[in-house]
């Protein structure tokens, strides 16, 4: 993982569900981070459900964070549903969490 790679991970992970108390990226919200040269990055991310309250706000937030980060200079964020969500998604630490 290259280290702008991984400092977009670090940010993204500072950001929780508000009805789940485990990060966004341990939840499995986050499908693809991808690094162009340009300093472009796109993010692939769902939600927990199309209905979910935060759908508005929770994509915009993980797209401001990333784009405060040395290095970056444009965000492409796509909100996508295929393949939808499931608690198969979440990492081990998250369902440990959870108590899953």
């Amino acid at each position: 993982m290259t280290d702008l790679k991984e400092k977009i991970v670090t940010e993204i992970k500072k950001i929780y569900d508000p009805e789940i108390p485990v990060n966004i990226y341990e939840l499995g919200l986050i499908y693809k981070i991808d690094v162009k040269d340009a300093k472009k990055v796109t993010i692939e991310m769902t939600l927990t459900s199309p209905n979910c309250p935060v759908a508005e706000s929770l994509p915009k937030m993980v797209k401001d964070n990333i784009l405060k980060l040395a290095g970056v200079d444009d965000v492409d964020l796509k909100l996508v549903w295929n393949p939808p969500w499931t608690k198969d998604k979440m990492s081990e630490a998250a369902k440990l969490e959870l108590n899953l």
